[in-house]
């Protein structure tokens, strides 16, 4: 029994563990006993809360001067123990950064993190052709290397006039130096500040009459015109923002967060989890936990009052929170509401599309579907893949060698992973999966189907033949064809195509373990 009177009424951070000691969730609070209290007393929490509430058997507090200090603390906490309960963004897509090294003759590349002071990042880019676009054309313009270390003679990048190799010496510290910063301007979207100061320099150039100098820089900024018209849509605008919004559907939140740095859209983040009390307060302490936050935050309504102050002190200046009814800010926020739909909720239609298409009395959310990978009968593993609301699931993604089956047999194989995988669920007492997909025809189809009766198992199981590609159901003599512009058969051949990546991954591997070995 948790006792309530040894309480205080102080900021802080609470923490609650389970039966084994674990802490399953932090948070935090400006009236602690109010906070913890109200969990146990509150009779209409949702799902995941009643669940969280259910699992709590012991409270422990953490005290704080102020509420900014227990945002703090809670990102800290949260990051230490990495509760089951809370919000969990390792998912998260992570973007490609453009990286620029600090040696004395700095290196353009392409980096997945941001974390190392020996180098400055630019982005990230949402797109990898757009970000190798622009890579491209300042290697063109500029002439940065990109080796890891310097060579000891010229490369081919170097008689291809794309590098101006300083491995040899052929340009002096200074000019280089100047090209990083301009190459630095174009990056930080100042495009017309270095068209200007190019324009000049060319100027100068014919002035003197040093008309090929002049003619490389007219090709610099036709170059960067040209990148500029594909990569920006200017709005006069000096703050960087973030503008953030969310849909809830069904106990799902789905949430975008678009970057917009001196007036450029820069970066769009997906996110979704599990809905639940307080849980935007929570995202924001988190997703900043780890990125600066830009000036102004444009919000769908307004959020805890010490939150603006956290985001400030983690800034090292003010940070301003913007709920907009009107104007352009109102704008941009409904941009990001219609880009949910188009991010999310297509997922959803999709789920609904095949639901239709296959005749199944309940939306398929969760969908496991398997792959036989082999190379002339060696090296035999199987694959299992996991899509959740539309997407993939991969940290339920699961592989497997073939135990029981000598040579090439992909019926056996298929009843052998089908059944080591829903044995172990039902043992487990764990979730199934509202549809299970094969690879394959009608054998394909059987052997997955005795194994599942085997179980006593009745999940809904299909299987997707790649020739023709035909989708072969239990009782039906003949393949069902499904419209090929359809989102259910496009569902259904993503499911296949990623079990089918992973499968051959898995074969690959043993097979290069197995040569080494």
């Amino acid at each position: 029994m948790i006792d309530y009177s040894a309480l205080p009424h102080t900021p802080g951070c609470y923490l609650y563990s389970d039966e084994a000691g674990t802490i399953i969730y932090v948070g935090k609070a400006k009236d602690l006993k109010k906070r913890v209290t109200s969990y146990f007393l509150k009779k209409d929490h949702d799902p995941k809360t009643r669940n969280l509430v259910a699992a709590i058997a012991s409270v422990d507090v953490m005290v704080t001067n102020t509420e900014t200090e227990a945002l703090l603390l809670e990102n800290n906490l949260i990051k230490k123990y990495q509760p089951k309960y809370n919000i969990d963004l390792k998912d998260a897509k992570r973007f490609a950064y453009i990286e620029l090294t600090k040696e004395p003759f700095p290196r353009i590349g392409i980096a997945r993190r941001t974390g190392s002071a020996d180098s400055t990042y630019f982005g990230p880019f949402v797109s990898a052709a757009g970000r190798d676009d622009v890579i491209r054309v300042i290697k063109r313009i500029f002439l940065l290397r990109s080796c890891k270390k310097l060579p000891k003679r010229a490369c081919l990048r170097y008689h291809m006039q794309t590098c101006s190799a300083p491995c040899i010496g052929a340009v002096s510290p200074e000019e280089y130096q100047d090209s990083i910063e301009k190459a630095t301007a174009l990056l930080k979207g100042k495009s017309s500040e270095l068209l200007a100061t190019l324009r000049t320099e060319m100027a100068e150039y014919a002035g003197r009459q040093e008309f090929e100098k002049a003619l490389s820089l007219r090709n610099q900024i036709a170059a960067i015109e040209r990148l500029a018209e594909r990569q920006h849509v200017e709005r006069p605008k000096e703050t960087d923002q973030d503008v953030i919004a969310y849909t809830i559907s069904g106990q799902t939140v789905y949430l975008l967060v678009f970057s917009v740095e001196k007036g450029l859209l820069t970066n769009k983040q997906e996110y979704s989890f599990e809905c639940r009390e307080d849980f935007f307060d929570e995202f924001l302490v988190l997703y900043y936990s780890d990125r600066t936050p830009p000036q102004e935050l444009i919000l769908q309504h307004e959020v805890d009052p010490a939150l603006p102050q956290y985001l400030s002190e983690r800034k090292g200046k003010a940070v301003h929170i913007t709920v907009p009814k009107i104007g352009e800010k109102k704008r941009l926020l409904e941009l990001v509401e219609m880009n949910i739909g188009h991010a999310f909720l297509k997922h959803e239609l999709k789920v609904k599309d095949l639901q239709a298409s296959l005749d199944l009395p309940d939306p398929p959310l969760v969908i496991e579907c398997f792959d036989i990978s082999h190379l002339s009968g060696t090296a035999m593993v199987g694959s299992m893949v996991r899509f959740s609301g539309g997407m993939p699931d991969k940290k339920n993604y699961r592989r497997f060698r073939i135990k029981t089956v000598e040579g090439i047999d992909d019926f056996a194989s298929i009843a052998e992973i089908v059944r080591r995988r829903y044995q172990r669920l039902i043992t487990e007492e764990r979730e199934l999966p509202d549809l299970i997909i094969i690879d394959g025809g009608k054998g394909q189809l059987a052997a997955a189907l005795g194994a599942l009766q085997s179980l006593d198992c009745a999940v809904p199981v299909i299987a997707i033949a790649k020739r023709e590609e035909e989708v072969y159901l239990p009782g039906e003599s003949l393949p069902r064809r499904l419209d090929e512009k359809g989102m259910a058969l496009r569902y259904i051949q993503e499911m296949r195509d990623e079990a089918h990546r992973f499968a051959i991954a898995y074969n690959r591997l043993l097979r290069k373990k197995k040569l080494i070995g």
